[in-house]
């Protein structure tokens, strides 16, 4: 999913089943545009409901800096406060925690979507084609 953001760009890799996101943050830079960041997002699988796809922010995230060097994790108080409420089961805490090992796995080996520059096999500032989405389906009462 490719969005705009104010000035930036934000290209967003989120698989289904996966525990966590990739964004790609752009920013203006002369007459193109340049990687400003990139910036993981543990959150539940992506669920298909009748309303159109749902997930839950799972609090901690991870900013990356475009050359994958360097790394930072954000809110992890945040997390910290969530689990102790109980508001992150011990199984989701297991599956964040089996995510936060593949995305730095990802970064260190440069594989999967974080591999050679590319997202999902496209060229970053590539010029990329704006998506069509279909027009939205009226949601159901409930």
């Amino acid at each position: 999913m490719r969005a705009r953001c104010g000035r930036r760009d934000l290209l967003l890799w989120k698989p289904p089943t996966s525990w966590f996101s990739v964004n790609a943050f752009f920013v203006p830079d002369g007459d193109g545009r340049r990687l400003r960041n990139w910036y993981v997002d543990f959150e539940h699988p992506t669920r298909h409901t009748e309303a159109g796809f749902d997930t839950l922010d799972l609090t901690v995230d991870l900013v990356v800096a475009p050359d994958l060097t360097r790394w930072e994790w954000k809110d992890e108080d945040e997390y910290a406060h969530v689990r102790r409420l109980d508001i992150v089961t011990d199984t989701e805490h297991r599956a964040v925690d089996a995510a936060r090992d593949k995305v730095l796995a990802m970064l260190t080996e440069h594989t999967g979507i974080l591999a050679g520059g590319t997202v999902g096999g496209l060229a970053l500032g590539s010029g990329l084609a704006q998506p069509r989405l279909p027009r939205p389906v009226p949601a159901t009462r409930r």
